[in-house]
């Protein structure tokens, strides 16, 4: 027994060796001893952090991903109105018409007949209520920052721009003035002529000059595909129009949408006249110092219907047409104004922009400017707009080539 006690003893010593060769038993050393274990306590602490942290951020993704995992499990539910309430049973209305006897969720107090609900797919009962303004379909088409473009931003078209001036933008400013000469203001005006002569430009110019709040749409998005659907559109922006007074419906591309009538026709055809009846309604509703004026624009004034150019609806026509010589030097030095031009006449360039639209000739500029741009030039020469009138024009003369074609 004493010889194993030590053993031991000898096993938990240093040996060490002497000079004379003979091994000697030492005592352990205890601080160094103590210093590695506390160095493997941290290390073995920070691991844990570490690993604690981990653990922390992998739950998080766990719960998120899981959290998602069931929303996408989750049956969509559908949006009807609410018709009418029998203590804990609705009449309800989905979008495609159908109706349903449904019952009400406990959860759901205080519901009244023209509520926006949502129901569950399969047994169509209401769950939920919803708050759906009626006006998000609507919305799209204000602009709420004005227009940048300005009256002087325009050149060639001092007869069209008093027009605008007297029928749209005198009314919304001085409508007093009006009353004391004793006549009423046009509802609105009719802008027509050829592409490119700046009918668009001219309704954002008088939206610009004035406080109006600024609807656009075009005439094609007002037909929609269901019955019914583009009627009540039209009326719903027209609602907004009166919310939102002073204000100016513009309709371009009105054509799309005002075609003259026919007896006959298809489904989709018969459609496009409900909206455009739907449209003169409207246009009669207002009164005639009402805050809202409608703008419509159309290349196409053969086609029109004569209902909505007749005296009481769009009665003033205003036809933009192609500019002339002094015009085209007017929207010219527009175009110019901000170029880097040099031994450049404005005069000699407008006269050889012949039959040129404004669109036409704000093309002529950009075009100038890259074949100044291509010869690694900072300023542009009469040389480039001869070249960019070339281009511009056989453009043209082959667009024209192309309708003959094929239409």
């Amino acid at each position: 027994m004493a010889k194993d006690e030590a053993k031991k003893v000898v096993y938990s010593g240093t040996i060490n060796v002497n000079n004379n060769g003979v091994e000697e038993i030492g005592q352990p050393d205890i601080h160094q001893e103590m210093r590695r274990l506390e160095d493997e306590n941290k290390v073995m602490l920070h691991t844990l952090r570490r690993l604690e942290e981990e653990t922390v951020l992998l739950r998080e993704l766990f719960n998120k991903a899981n959290g998602e995992l069931s929303n996408i499990k989750k049956p969509a539910l559908l949006v009807a109105d609410l018709i009418s309430v029998v203590e804990d049973k609705a009449v309800i209305k989905l979008p495609n018409g159908n109706k349903f006897y449904s019952f009400i969720s406990p959860d759901i107090s205080g519901l009244q007949s023209g509520d926006s609900v949502l129901v569950d797919q399969k047994g169509l009962n209401v769950v939920q209520r919803i708050n759906v303004n009626a006006q998000t379909e609507v919305e799209k088409f204000v602009i709420i920052q004005k227009p940048k473009e300005s009256w002087k931003e325009i050149g060639g078209l001092k007869k069209e721009i008093q027009e605008v001036k007297e029928v749209i933008e005198l009314p919304l400013k001085k409508p007093e003035l009006f009353k004391k000469v004793g006549i009423q203001p046009p509802k609105g005006v009719l802008l027509y002529g050829p592409p490119g002569t700046g009918k668009t430009l001219l309704a954002k110019a008088v939206a610009h000059s004035t406080n109006a709040t600024f609807i656009e749409v075009v005439g094609s998005e007002l037909v929609q595909k269901f019955i019914g659907e583009g009627a009540k559109l039209v009326k719903d922006i027209f609602a907004l129009a009166r919310s939102k007074a002073p204000s100016i419906v513009f309709i371009d591309e009105l054509d799309a949408l005002a075609a003259t009538r026919m007896d006959t026709g298809t489904s989709g055809e018969r459609e496009v006249n409900r909206t455009f009846m739907q449209l003169l309604s409207e246009v009669d509703g207002f009164k005639a110092l009402d805050d809202v004026k409608i703008i419509g624009a159309t290349n196409r004034l053969d086609i029109l219907d004569p209902a909505i150019i007749r005296p009481g609806r769009l009665d003033r026509l205003i036809e933009v047409s192609l500019p002339d010589e002094e015009g085209r030097e007017e929207v010219l030095k527009v175009h110019t104004r901000s170029m880097n031009l040099q031994k450049v006449n404005v005069k000699e360039i407008a006269k050889k922009m012949e039959n040129f639209s404004g669109a036409e000739i704000r093309a002529a500029c950009t075009e100038a400017g890259f074949f100044a741009i291509r010869d690694n030039r900072d300023h542009v020469t009469k040389d480039d707009f001869l070249q960019a009138i070339e281009k511009v024009r056989f453009e043209d003369l082959e667009d024209e080539d192309h309708q003959k074609l094929f239409g």
